[in-house]
């Protein structure tokens, strides 16, 4: 099923903010309880090397709050060129249904503005990709990638 989700950025301390949030909302942090970490993703070509220090910081996490919203978030250390700066610590996170859909939506959207990551398959099994519009609004589509239509 399509959704939307908010998707936060901070500077270290995700893992915390996601604490505070679940005494607040209730709820399981990540899927099942998993976090996801910098340290889990595996070595790219042309990404550069991880600090020791960065490699616990939280990649991914997400917590429902209220019906089919998830309050998603990251750290974004420095160290892989993330800068956090007031107003870019949101993104809005769109998961259609279909790949055929993602595209349509990340072409439209995203034209004339700056695409950040072009749409492609990720290791965590979706075809992702994320841009900010010619508005300033940041967003990262993700589409499950068994759902190819």
């Amino acid at each position: 099923m399509a959704r939307v989700n908010t998707y936060l950025n901070f500077q270290r301390n995700t893992e915390e903010a996601f604490r505070f949030y679940q005494t607040v909302f209730g709820g399981e942090l990540g899927a099942g309880g998993h976090i996801a970490r910098f340290g889990d993703i595996p070595p790219m070509e042309g990404m550069p090397s991880l600090p020791e220090e960065d490699k616990n910081l939280v990649m991914h996490i997400e917590l429902p709050i209220f019906g089919n919203h998830v309050l998603m978030g990251t750290d974004a250390p420095e160290s892989l060129g993330f800068r956090i700066v007031s107003g870019t610590q949101v993104h809005i996170s769109l998961e259609p249904d279909t790949r055929a859909e993602t595209k349509r939506l990340f072409d439209a959207l995203s034209a004339g503005g700056n695409v950040t990551m072009e749409l492609q398959d990720m290791f965590w099994g979706a075809y992702y990709g994320s841009f900010t519009d010619r508005f300033g609004i940041q967003w990262m589509l993700n589409c499950p990638a068994q759902n190819e239509s």
